[in-house]
């Protein structure tokens, strides 16, 4: 298919469909804007893909944007227990600041046991926010790789991580102990 015929057949796509796929991203994301970034994102997969779709495109774009969603949430989930790591107590780290610079530092030294490669993965997917496919660029990897790699890392770091809790309540208790005694 041709470049100006297929913008042309994408324009007329987005005009009948645009506002009702727009819905939709909202919907799942919650707000417009991040709806807005979904869509743009769905849409830049889809043109990368258009010469190959036959017939309909809105299934394709529809899947995408779920797809995109459920990826957004998952990262999410995986936010939120890094900042878990950063912020164990959201009240205590706020009135101790030698508090909050402790818990970098365990969390530095849970990601200095971490091979380099998930290390760099997890650095640059949550620490530098960015995208998978802009991690897979910067590391020189594929996608792929730096899925799965962030998977095992954030798995590796859970078990540092409740290791490191352990020790430290046992240390807590045999301290209690000592001093009931």
């Amino acid at each position: 298919m041709e470049p100006d015929r297929a913008v042309k057949d994408l324009e007329l796509f987005l005009a009948d469909r645009g506002d009702h796929l727009l819905r939709t991203a909202v919907l799942l994301t919650g707000s417009k804007e991040a709806g807005e970034d979904l869509v743009q994102a769905a849409l830049e997969r889809l043109l990368r893909r258009w010469p190959t779709i036959e017939g309909n495109p809105e299934g394709y774009l529809r899947r995408t944007l779920y797809h995109f969603a459920a990826d957004r949430w998952r990262q999410q989930v995986a936010w939120r227990r890094l900042l878990r790591l950063l912020r164990p107590g959201l009240g205590a780290a706020a009135a101790d600041p030698f508090g909050e610079v402790e818990v970098r530092d365990s969390l530095v030294r849970l990601l200095r046991q971490l091979p380099p490669r998930q290390r760099a993965v997890i650095v640059a997917r949550y620490w530098e926010q960015l995208s998978e496919a802009e991690s897979a660029l910067v590391l020189g990897c594929s996608v792929g790789t730096v899925k799965s790699a962030a998977a095992r890392g954030l798995r590796r770091l859970r078990e540092l991580s409740d290791t490191s809790h352990d020790q430290q309540d046992a240390a807590e208790r045999e301290t209690t102990r000592e001093h009931m005694t």
